[in-house]
């Protein structure tokens, strides 16, 4: 019993990083599927094509895209199994405050399943594509704080100060205010998955704008935020991640604005927006949380 106790306590730490490696790269993933016109090379759900659950030779849609959809598809598997694995790992470890984070990345795993089923279904429709990302930026946040706790508890912070807690609440709501606009833009955009798929009716002018100015209002709201004073260390240091990657995502993103969005620099684009969650999402936990 003790064995089993130890080994599971060794493992969680690398268990907990698989998990949020591969939840990040199902973004990466996805946006692949929608960059390479694939988004319909599986053209039904659960199977790839009537009467098969894999690609088969010479299928309209194309042979490639078919196996870069079912690989994406594949990966979710691969996820599947990786929260099982780590849900095992928390409860041998007795690991009593990690089984709620443990057991919401498998059913939000199962609904993002449904969800990506319901996005082929509909034709890749905007929205239906929105919300699947959405999804699994709310995933990566938990799988986060998964992470975040692997080799021991974390309790709330008795009484942080008001204004630094309340700063932090804006913080990641602005956060992710400029990840559902940048998916709005994704919606109005070139990027569809496939040339029939449906597109928002949004001037992309207008929308890229809003995006735009809520990303100028984040990084503002990170430099007056790294100004107050008795933050604690591991928030400053996660603020100043926060604020480099975050720059370097803006010049990311105007640059392939100004570009005509080539394929290579919205997939990096598509990276460094879950780098920059992931980022905004430390600064939370580190305001809120501390250890037991």
């Amino acid at each position: 019993m003790n064995k089993s106790l130890s080994l599971a306590k060794r493992v969680l730490p690398a268990l907990t990083g698989l998990l949020l490696f591969l939840q990040s790269a199902l973004v990466v993933t996805g946006g692949a599927v929608r960059l390479t016109g694939s988004g319909l090379g599986c053209p039904t759900w659960p199977e790839c094509t009537p009467g098969s659950y894999i690609p088969i030779e010479n299928q309209a849609e194309g042979q490639l895209h078919a196996w870069i959809e079912f690989g994406n598809r594949l990966l979710t598997f691969a996820l599947f199994f990786a929260a099982i694995a780590t849900l095992v790992a928390v409860f041998r470890s007795q690991r009593r405050d990690l089984r709620f984070l443990a057991t919401t990345q498998i059913l939000g795993i199962l609904a993002q399943g449904a969800l990506g089923g319901i996005t082929v279904l509909t034709n890749l429709n905007p929205l239906s594509v929105a919300s699947h990302f959405i999804l699994s930026t709310i995933l990566i946040a938990a799988a986060t704080s998964l992470h975040s706790r692997r080799r021991h508890p974390y309790v709330r912070t008795s009484s942080p100060h008001v204004s630094i807690s309340r700063i932090s609440s804006i913080h990641i709501f602005l956060a992710f205010a400029v990840i559902v606009a940048g998916t709005l833009v994704t919606g109005s955009g070139p990027h569809a998955g496939d040339l029939n798929a449906p597109r928002l009716h949004l001037r992309i002018t207008n929308i890229t704008l809003i995006h735009g100015l809520l990303v100028l209002l984040l990084l503002l709201l990170t430099i007056a935020f790294n100004l107050k004073t008795d933050l604690r260390y591991e928030t400053k240091r996660w603020l100043l991640i926060f604020f480099i990657v975050s720059l370097a995502q803006g010049a990311i993103g105007y640059i392939q604005y100004i570009q005509g969005v080539p394929e290579l620099l919205v997939a990096s684009h598509l990276l460094g927006s879950t780098l920059v969650w992931i980022a905004a999402w430390r600064i939370r936990l580190s305001v809120v949380r501390k250890p037991a």
